[in-house]
């Protein structure tokens, strides 16, 4: 895919959503981003070993208010808001996650669960909010079969 495909793919709201996608895309998928002037943040949580540590680089990664209650419910509030960071699109770069993933299968859904829900509720608006989690591509590949 071309870099001017990659852009109008996430240019479009409609198709937005939480999506596992191969490693090596990951540089031109935060490319595509900066070039729409969306909003792009790597979410790193390879060193995440539990709820409140994901909560937490995820609040970090996109400059949550202080009142941020770190909690799932909060989780879902600021994802559904972000005025404090105003951009014509989100795309949020969720890497690492495999390792919390093994480790909190259940915390990991419900993770995956608010991500794709905020992704809907942004396309409602007409807003494109991209959640990629970048895997190796063995691992996508243990997830299509």
């Amino acid at each position: 895919m071309t870099a001017l495909d990659l852009r109008a793919l996430l240019a479009d709201p409609l198709h937005s959503g939480a999506y596992f996608v191969d490693e090596h895309d990951t540089a031109a998928m935060a490319a595509a981003g900066a070039a729409l002037d969306f909003a792009v943040a790597r979410v790193d949580l390879g060193d995440c070993a539990d709820k409140a540590a994901v909560l937490a680089q995820i609040g970090q990664a996109l400059q949550f208010p202080d009142w941020f209650g770190g909690n799932w419910d909060a989780l879902a509030d600021s994802l559904g808001d972000l005025s404090w960071l105003p951009a014509p699109g989100y795309l949020l770069l969720v890497e690492h996650a495999g390792d919390w993933r093994a480790a909190d299968g259940p915390g990991f859904d419900t993770l995956l669960a608010i991500l794709g829900e905020a992704a809907t509720d942004w396309r409602t608006r007409n807003v494109a909010f991209w959640v990629l989690l970048p895997l190796p591509a063995e691992e996508l590949q243990q997830l299509e079969d």
